[in-house]
């Protein structure tokens, strides 16, 4: 049985409470003007909302906790249903009679002879299902109206609810952020730990300062075609050159984009063309390497033959063209809001000594906004590096070590998705060196990032 509408119950359950609180509230306040009873010391809608919260916040953690948790609890119980000879088995057998556990009760299976005490095992997990999500929502239920009926007999004038309201607030927002911070460690820690097992087997100089790339590993001793090279410095020449051709676009653009908009166009002109701009940044980049790799890509090819050239197919100059277009709103946005934090005061100053618009903006505008401007170039740097769908579908996949963008390079993104496409075995080198390239990508971008901040910090000018 599904427990999609536990949601839904305690939603409504949640509207009913806080309706209910809200109307005694009104009650009380009513009375206190007749001359029957103290003031509220809060607004009637604070007394709506903690009886809301305390009617709905409690059954949804337990559902999130049972969403989280179930799988795992129900699994527990089935195993010990299982014959003996399947359950003292090692963990490897152990976990395959799991997978094809998980795969009959999902219906994935294919259709033939299955184990009698497999479909026992299966029909009990059911069972147990069903059993579980309607004694959740009977929980659920009773522990709702239990905490609607407590909360809504302590709706009194005295009850600070106002500041019980904002407590609850300011407690979300800290858990909201703690659970950002916990993410941002989980993931760190996830791809260092699979990266610590990649070096145990390459050493890190190798890999730092190797010049193949090659991370096919041998699964005979005769084996032919694998040579086992994990050098990344063709990989990372890769990803800087198509960065490079990116920035050469997008800042460029972006930033006289900003200017103009910014200083020259009028209030129409710009509320017009400024969301037309930024369209670019919310179309999808799976969409833009269709672009790169349907149009750019054979028309720079076309035109280096007809000039003479000999231009790859998917050259890194048609990936570094349609990633700095991506790019283009990105930089925009950001030179854009820090031109016009800078104070009107300085431009009308210029003015008064003499200067025209264009030495003002020259002069005195662009060299105040310079921090920012810096700053948001290295974020879109950062943007860049990590860029994946445009140069999976428009750069090439093979390593090679060169300066001319007109052959095909590869990148630390697109290395990283054809390691781990399909099926892999998480204990080779070869689909290690995934997560290696990604701490990699990772500590870059953090620097970038770093840089960025700093220079922001170092030398921002504020006005009064």
């Amino acid at each position: 049985m599904s427990t999609f509408y536990i949601p839904v119950a305690l939603l409504i359950l949640s509207s009913l409470a806080y309706w209910q609180g809200r109307e005694k509230a009104f009650a009380l306040t009513a009375q206190a003007r007749q001359g029957n009873g103290r003031r509220l010391h809060s607004r009637p809608v604070y007394y709506g909302l903690m009886t809301a919260f305390w009617c709905g916040a409690p059954g949804m953690l337990l559902y999130l906790f049972w969403l989280a948790a179930s799988d795992r609890i129900l699994t527990g119980l089935v195993l010990h249903i299982l014959p003996e000879n399947m359950q003292n088995l090692p963990e490897d057998r152990l976990n395959l009679i799991l997978n094809d556990l998980h795969n009959l009760i999902a219906g994935h299976a294919a259709p033939g002879d299955i184990d009698p005490a497999m479909q026992a095992a299966v029909d009990f997990y059911h069972h147990l299902e069903s059993l579980s999500s309607v004694a959740l929502a009977l929980v659920i239920l009773a522990g709702s109206i239990a905490a609607f009926a407590l909360v809504y007999r302590r709706i009194q004038p005295a009850l600070r609810a106002r500041n019980h309201v904002e407590r609850l607030v300011y407690y979300m927002l800290i858990s909201c952020s703690t659970l950002a911070i916990f993410c941002t460690v989980g993931i760190v820690l996830s791809v260092l730990f699979e990266s610590i097992r990649f070096f145990q087997h390459v050493s890190v100089p190798d890999f730092l300062f190797g010049l193949k790339w090659s991370p096919q590993m041998a699964l005979r001793a005769d084996q032919a075609g694998s040579s086992g090279s994990f050098g990344a410095v063709p990989v990372m020449a890769g990803t800087f050159m198509i960065t490079a051709i990116a920035m050469f676009v997008a800042v460029p653009v972006g930033l006289l984009s900003a200017v103009y908009l910014s200083e020259y166009a009028g209030k129409t002109f710009r509320a017009l063309v400024k969301p037309l701009l930024e369209i670019l940044a919310g179309i999808p980049t799976v969409v833009y390497g269709f672009f790169a790799a349907l149009v750019v890509a054979p028309f720079i090819r076309q035109t280096g033959t007809f000039i003479g050239l000999d231009v790859s197919s998917e050259s890194a100059l048609a990936a570094g063209l349609v990633m700095g277009i991506m790019i283009i709103p990105f930089v925009s946005s950001l030179s854009d809001d820090v031109i016009n934090a800078v104070p009107q005061a300085l431009r009308d100053g210029s003015y008064g000594l003499g200067a025209t618009k264009n030495e003002t903006i020259m002069q005195v505008v662009l060299p105040a906004a310079l921090p920012g401007i810096v700053g948001g170039v290295l974020l879109a740097v950062s943007r860049a590096i990590g860029e994946t769908m445009i140069v999976v579908m428009a750069a090439g996949l093979s390593a090679r070590l060169t300066a001319n963008p007109l052959e095909a390079v590869t990148t630390v993104t697109v290395q990283i998705v054809t390691l781990l496409v399909g099926d892999q075995e998480f204990d080779s080198p070869k689909t290690m060196a995934a997560f290696a390239l990604g701490l990699l990508l990772f500590i870059i971008t953090l620097i970038l990032n770093v840089i960025a901040l700093h220079i922001v910090r170092k030398y921002r000018e504020e006005y009064e």
